[in-house]
């Protein structure tokens, strides 16, 4: 049995092999290649993008979806999460879906179950499936010739899973990473560069990723409001320029403080491939662990 708890948990040639699959599912056509399998996705943080793509993703594939709903479970009379866990597991399911504000967690759950646990992310730490889906966008725009590309990610880099599974992401496949955000965001050591302005690094980038500032994950205030921190870090048409770049943001994307609402129609951004790319991403990572 085989866990997606992070991206370390597939190889190299494993998430080769995922993007090839990946590739025909993008025609979406439904199938029946997990008819009979029952999926468990439970979520103890709110998602819009990440748990719809997985229900899709799923009933693409001919499973059926169970979505636990956490603020009517047992968990409001005392229960454990390690006993809900272990209860939905003595119930057979075929894979379950996670989503935790603690760092860890769906991993010692792992302990708990007989099925496969793919996790929808972990507080700070990780979230594998946006990073797969964000490499795989990244190779589809490039025709597969990323070796030595060059990314930025920009923002909340220290308060995201994204881009904690990133940084251990794509440096396997030949790109190369910095970070540009305020002091207060950086990582405190990185074996990545770090900058403080979005000048410093606009030229020689092929790459941006932007980010959501993760407000819920902060225990101080940083800026006066979000207004201040987006003139330095807004992703704008005068930022851009003519250059090419690729644009991409895991979402949500709050607007004219992430990117301009110019910048969301505009060409270079990918976002919204990103969200198609994701629930052919999920389909096949549902394929390759539900036996």
């Amino acid at each position: 049995m085989q866990n997606l708890i992070t991206t370390s948990d597939f190889t190299k040639e494993e998430i080769i092999d995922l993007f090839e699959d990946t590739k025909q599912l993008l025609d979406f056509k439904s199938s029946e290649v997990l008819k009979g399998k029952i999926i468990v996705i439970v979520f103890f943080e709110n998602s819009t993008r990440t748990r719809s793509s997985f229900e899709i993703a799923s009933k693409r594939l001919g499973a059926q979806i169970v979505s636990l709903d956490v603020g009517t479970s047992s968990r409001n009379k005392g229960e454990t999460i390690f006993d809900t866990v272990a209860n939905i597991n003595a119930m057979k399911p075929d894979a379950l879906i996670i989503r935790h504000s603690k760092w860890g967690l769906p991993e010692t759950l792992s302990k708990y179950v007989t099925c496969p646990i793919i996790n929808a992310g972990d507080g700070e730490h990780a979230h594998p499936t946006q990073a797969l889906l964000d490499l795989f966008t990244i190779i589809e725009h490039f025709n597969g010739d990323i070796k030595g590309k060059k990314i930025a990610i920009i923002g909340d880099v220290k308060s995201s899973r994204v881009c904690g599974s990133n940084k251990r992401l794509l440096p396997r496949f030949g790109l190369e990473l910095c970070f540009v955000a305020p002091k207060c965001f950086q990582y405190e050591n990185s074996e990545h560069k770090q900058y403080d302005n979005i000048s410093d690094i606009i030229d020689n980038v092929d790459i941006i990723m932007s980010l959501r500032t993760q407000l819920e994950r902060h225990h101080e205030q940083f800026f006066e409001s979000l207004n201040e921190y987006a003139k330095n870090y807004c992703i704008t048409k005068e930022v851009f320029g003519n250059r090419d770049i690729l644009l991409l943001h895991p979402g949500p994307v709050n607007r004219n403080i992430d990117i301009s609402d110019d910048m969301l129609k505009d060409p270079r951004n990918k976002i919204l491939e990103q969200v198609t790319n994701g629930v052919a991403i999920r389909m096949a990572i549902l394929k390759k662990l539900i036996k």
